[in-house]
């Protein structure tokens, strides 16, 4: 297989360090020509993960993203979900023919309010049979140091979605398998959206035993959610307290690594959401997640208090202290 990849942020440049650790050769797209510059001078990227080293025998950098397309069989796109439209929008509809796509984007399509998957079926014709989706508790930090993860593959085609898989295990990243498809892209939204509720409970001073208790009820209402829009039939046999569910979910709002946290931390303690925005100076995915969800969940029906109340604190000006008291009165 040739892999290509698509994006040069924190995830697409661990997604190519766990490949290239691998032996794989890669086509990657970076928009920026100064990094691939650097990249080919100094085997790193100077913007995100500067501490890995690549060999780069293994890698072919484009500035041209169709030259990448060409030239793969497998395409990584790892591009945040704000963004796709715009990098995509050069390319023809039947550019995509033929090839695997694995989706590395944990959020859905803020301006269509669509998962990549229905996205790329609009826009290119392709097919859930060949759209994959790469996803899990595994931070680009920890990923950049080699420090034992986790990564579940998923596609409707057990045999290929092993087959990609395959290509990422090393010594330090392990690869699980599931075929809902549609269930772990949600599940990666909704965990951003909690994250970042755990961040704001954090910056308002709550503690770990009302942190726990939030993260639980958080955990019961993703389910809830899932089951209702994957539909019964998929779901009754889904273990939704493994790695790409729950355990994404625990990571994302426990650890320091977390940008969501980080983001929501900053809401807690006073920050109007412009002023997180631009001291983050990163994508808190969960910012425009949480709108897109809310929106969703109008049609699906789930009861979803606690995203509900991120989403008034993020786009309806609600004061977080106010809105957290209310929190309180809901949780089990």
């Amino acid at each position: 297989m040739n892999f290509g990849v698509i994006g040069s942020g924190s995830w697409g440049t661990a997604l190519a360090k766990i490949l290239t650790d691998n032996n794989n050769a890669i086509h990657w797209w970076i928009r920026n020509t100064g990094v691939i510059k650097h990249m080919q001078q100094r085997r790193h990227n100077p913007r995100y993960l500067s501490s890995a080293y690549f060999n780069t025998n293994l890698l072919t950098l484009h500035g041209d993203i169709q030259e990448v397309i060409d030239a793969s069989d497998v395409l990584v796109i790892a591009v945040p979900s704000a963004f796709v439209e715009s990098a995509l929008s050069p390319l023809s509809p039947d550019c995509f023919k033929g090839k695997k796509i694995v989706s590395a984007i944990k959020g859905i399509l803020p301006s269509c309010n669509q998962l990549l998957n229905d996205y790329l079926n609009e826009r290119f014709n392709t097919e859930l049979s060949d759209y994959f989706t790469v996803l899990g508790p595994c931070h680009a930090e920890e990923v950049a140091s080699e420090k034992l993860s986790y990564l579940t593959f998923s596609g409707i085609e057990e045999e290929m979605t092993a087959k990609i898989g395959d290509h990422f295990h090393t010594e330090y990243l392990n690869t699980v398998v599931n075929h809902d498809v549609i269930g772990v892209q949600y599940a990666a939204v909704l965990k951003n959206i909690y994250a970042l509720g755990a961040g704001i409970a954090h910056g308002l001073e709550y503690g770990d035993n009302f942190l726990s208790v939030y993260i639980a009820n958080a955990a019961n209402e993703m389910v809830e959610f899932l089951r209702k829009v994957v539909g019964e039939s998929v779901c009754k046999h889904i273990n939704y307290t493994s790695s790409v569910y729950l355990g994404d979910l625990l990571v994302t709002c426990y650890s320091l690594y977390s940008r969501n946290r980080t983001f929501g931390n900053m809401l807690g303690k006073g920050y109007s959401v412009k002023s997180a925005q631009l001291e983050l100076n990163m994508v808190a995915e969960g910012y425009n997640a949480s709108k897109c969800i809310f929106k969703t969940n109008q049609q699906v029906g789930a009861n979803m208090p606690i995203a509900k109340t991120i989403y008034e604190i993020l786009w309806e000006q609600m004061p977080p202290e106010e809105s957290f008291n209310k929190i309180e009165g809901i949780l089990l």
